[in-house]
């Protein structure tokens, strides 16, 4: 073994002897900074082990640096892609769906959906109910597609969403 194999060997073999709070020392001492509040011993060690590795060894190399870089800006690119929150509908507002000529009006209570008279927990329930196929419900209403949704309060007055 080259003189920096058994140097890191013999500090990681030191590590596992450590209290916490000195594994939070070696952390403040070697990463420059406090650890992220709550990590566990695991990954304290982790963390230590590999800068103890990363200075006689080197760290990423460039090209990998540049490759996380790209990744991360990708990432945040994304961000504007992620799902839409989850839809919220007030008790006694009332959904529209013209389906095969028919128009089907269902109604929001406080613990679910009315259509026809009968009430159903989730208004996918009610999409397949009305076409027979598998549908999701919020889809189905156009709850998803946030312009041109209508809604219909239980006062008969429009109201976009």
């Amino acid at each position: 073994m080259a003189k920096p194999s058994i140097a890191i060997a013999e500090s990681l073999a030191r590590l596992s002897e450590l209290m916490i709070f000195e594994l939070r020392g070696e952390w403040r001492r070697l990463h420059r900074a406090p650890q992220p509040m709550r990590l566990s011993r695991d990954l304290l060690m982790r963390g230590i082990t590999y800068k103890l590795q990363e200075r006689p060894l080197g760290g990423l190399s460039k090209s990998i640096l540049r490759k996380l870089e790209r990744r991360n800006l990708d990432s945040e690119a994304s961000d504007a892609q992620k799902p839409a929150p989850p839809i919220s509908l007030k008790p006694g507002t009332r959904l529209v769906r013209e389906w095969r000529g028919v128009t089907c009006t269902v109604l929001v209570d406080a613990d679910g959906f009315e259509w026809n008279g009968r009430r159903y927990r989730s208004l996918t329930i009610v999409a397949r109910e009305i076409t027979g196929a598998h549908w999701s419900g919020p889809r189905f209403f156009d709850l998803r597609n946030r312009a041109g949704r209508s809604v219909e309060s239980a006062e008969g007055e429009h109201a976009e969403a």
